[in-house]
């Protein structure tokens, strides 16, 4: 066999393998190809969906932590108003009862007083009588009736 005939044998064989290759391997591998192409670009899509979905979560989560914040703040004030409140009820109820008690100490001293002047007019008609008792028993003299008086007047 001479060259050219073996350069055109293998040039024949070279072309039966491409031919075989090309309607039965190369399909396959271009599916399998094209396939996990296919799966990246799922993935890399998928991925961006994550990042776009994240973004969206964390501006959802901080209004949600602003919105906290404000009914929390909100909340407190209003907390702090109703013991505001609270304490300015306790404030006028107490002074309520401090008025009550000092208006019944003033009726209880009242009665103490009066009591007192009752018993002190008792006890100075008492040392009136006794007095005047005295007076009469003894003989009338301007000397003695000072000396009298002078003793009632310390005995008061």
């Amino acid at each position: 066999m001479n060259l050219n005939a073996t350069l055109f044998v293998q040039f024949v064989v070279f072309f039966i393998l491409v031919f075989v290759t090309m309607k039965f391997v190369w399909p396959p591998v271009m599916k399998a190809l094209d396939e996990r192409a296919e799966r990246i670009a799922n993935g890399l899509a998928a991925a961006d969906r994550g990042k776009v979905e994240l973004a969206a979560a964390e501006k959802r989560i901080a209004a949600e932590l602003a919105a906290t914040r404000d009914e929390s703040a909100k909340r407190i004030a209003d907390a702090e108003k109703r013991a505001a409140a609270i304490v300015e009820d306790a404030k006028q109820q107490a002074n309520v009862e401090a008025a009550r008690i000092i208006e019944g100490a003033k009726a209880d001293a009242e009665q103490q007083i009066t009591r007192a002047r009752e018993e002190l007019r008792a006890q100075v008609a008492a040392l009136a009588v006794a007095g005047a008792e005295q007076i009469l028993k003894r003989e009338v003299n301007a000397a003695a009736h000072a000396d009298l008086l002078n003793r009632l007047a310390t005995e008061l």
